[in-house]
């Protein structure tokens, strides 16, 4: 059964779902354009790895990194005071605290690249939350963008996270709940910005290669609806439950009426 929701489903957005939809979303993409681009390129899965030291830690933002965090109970270690001894002890007893510590984040993005060359001709990169949210992961991640925008390589960003602020453009004005920016290397400084709200369909994009390419389609919704169906994803999201991030008032309202309905056909 698809997916509730017309375009981007909320739900998947939870850390619980987000990591395994990105990477689902990678290696559909790849198996969708390979086709289309062969033999002149190919489609590498390549990764990087994330070492990232919060010293505060305040926010709770480390669960939404898509790592669970792990306790393990200790049992006390300290032995039984005596009572009744002759001069009075005072035991200093500990208090639980935090130490920096390093956490490492695998992510995995695409490169189109020329088979004889070699060289990367177009990034496509699908955002997380290491890569929005302030910190070490976006000041990375904002280097590597910057370094393509001033090369010769085409990028393809996909925003489908709501939370934390959006990657710059010049244009701040432009709100959405997500959005895909499609930069040709010989357009720059223009670009195409695909903004779209939870109400909308995911885009269907041409994807950038050399100027004498015909340029492949990527047709989101499709890709998007495969992955949900192959993931089982319409019985492992439990819906009654509100998404995370919360949605507005507004769109809470507007997404409940939705589930109702879609509750109804089932029946």
């Amino acid at each position: 059964m698809p997916s509730p929701f017309p375009g981007m489903d909320p739900y998947l957005e939870h850390p619980d779902f987000w990591q395994e939809t990105h990477n689902r979303l990678i290696v559909a993409i790849a198996d969708t354009i390979m086709p289309q681009i062969r033999p002149k390129y190919e489609v590498a899965i390549d990764k990087r790895i994330y070492e990232i030291t919060d010293p505060n830690d305040s926010n709770g933002d480390s669960l939404l990194v898509g790592i669970p965090d792990v306790a393990i109970k200790r049992q006390s270690n300290n032995p039984n005071i005596p009572t009744g001894s002759v001069a009075t002890l005072t035991v200093t007893l500990p208090t639980t605290v935090k130490v920096p510590t390093t956490k490492k984040i695998t992510q995995t993005y695409l490169e189109v690249r020329e088979m004889t060359t070699k060289q990367v001709v177009t990034a496509i990169e699908i955002l997380s939350p290491v890569n929005k949210r302030s910190g070490e992961g976006r000041i990375t991640y904002l280097k590597k963008r910057q370094s393509i925008l001033g090369s010769l390589t085409n990028l393809v960003e996909i925003d489908l996270l709501r939370k934390w602020e959006s990657m710059p453009i010049l244009n701040n004005s432009i709100q959405s709940d997500y959005r895909i920016l499609v930069s040709p290397s010989n357009r720059r400084p223009f670009a195409e910005l695909y903004a779209f709200n939870l109400r909308d369909s995911l885009p269907i994009f041409p994807l950038p290669l050399r100027e004498e390419d015909v340029e492949p389609i990527l047709n989101l919704p499709e890709i998007f609806a495969g992955i949900y169906d192959r993931a089982g994803y319409d019985y492992r999201i439990d819906y009654d439950r509100e998404p995370v991030p919360p949605l507005s008032e507004e769109e809470q309202v507007w997404a409940s009426q939705l589930l109702q309905e879609r509750a109804v056909q089932e029946h």
